[in-house]
């Protein structure tokens, strides 16, 4: 018993102990917080044109055409090397990879075009553009009712099938212009597949060529919204042009 007590007493004079130096500093070593990642992303001696009550994403520095510095999550300011999503890097170097702004800035453009094209197709099929809605010959094209049910009916008949596999080629071409990117051997622009067939850029100043790159960029990110909302007009039950939803009348309710 006499020797737990002398233990006892023991312990609470070493709580008030004076601390050792070395201990102190070992302390202080793990209490020290890291630099914060969100120095690295923002810019706080400038503020984002688009939202102006938040700083500017350190890569929206007005470079790209078009940037406004709208980027409220600050995703383009992730430091992250996207050449990995091409090709893995065991497979060879990959140079100084492709930077978050530009992979973005690729992806922006090319979900753009797709929705313009997308917009278009799902409104001519269903005939906004005229008399008789634009279909491919033939009864199974023909007999589709709307452009919403088009999937599910192409997939079961196997036409998607294969536009899958025709889509997924061009992409597989497509990404090897990014491959030179990452390592250094090409210094193509994002969105840049030098496709101008009806050669409107011939002859063109730099502002001008700007100015119509500008045009694409909003016209394919309205696209975008644009699409979205006619599907999920249609989806909604106005699945005829103009994707007018039958709401129910309300009732008169007497409380």
């Amino acid at each position: 018993m006499k020797l737990c007590i002398a233990s006892l007493l023991a312990g609470s004079a070493a709580a008030f102990a004076p601390v050792q130096q070395g201990t102190a500093v070992k302390s202080t070593e793990l209490n020290a917080m890291p630099e914060r990642m969100w120095n690295k992303m923002v810019d706080k001696t400038e503020r984002s044109k688009a939202m102006p009550f938040l700083p500017r994403p350190i890569n929206l520095d007005g470079s790209y055409v078009g940037d406004v510095g709208f980027d409220p999550f600050f995703l383009s300011s992730i430091p992250k090397n996207f050449a990995g999503f091409i090709q893995p890097p065991s497979w060879e170097d990959q140079g100084e990879g492709i930077p978050t702004l530009y992979w973005m800035r690729e992806a922006e453009l090319k979900h753009g075009r797709v929705a313009m094209l997308a917009w278009t197709g799902w409104l001519a099929a269903d005939g906004a553009f005229g008399p008789v809605p634009f279909r491919f010959p033939g009864e199974l094209y023909k007999d589709v009712p709307d452009s919403l049910h088009a999937h599910d009916i192409m997939v079961s008949q196997g036409s998607l099938g294969f536009m899958l596999f025709a889509i997924g080629f061009i992409e597989f071409c497509m990404s090897s212009v990014l491959v030179e990117v990452a390592k250094g051997e090409s210094d193509r622009e994002a969105g840049d597949f030098a496709l101008d067939p009806l050669h409107f850029l011939d002859g063109k100043s730099k502002e001008q060529i700007d100015e119509m790159k500008l045009k694409e960029l909003q016209n394919g990110r309205a696209a975008m919204m644009a699409f979205s909302g006619i599907a999920t007009q249609a989806a909604l039950g106005g699945s005829e042009f103009p994707y007018l939803v039958p709401y129910p009348e309300v009732l008169d309710v007497t409380w």
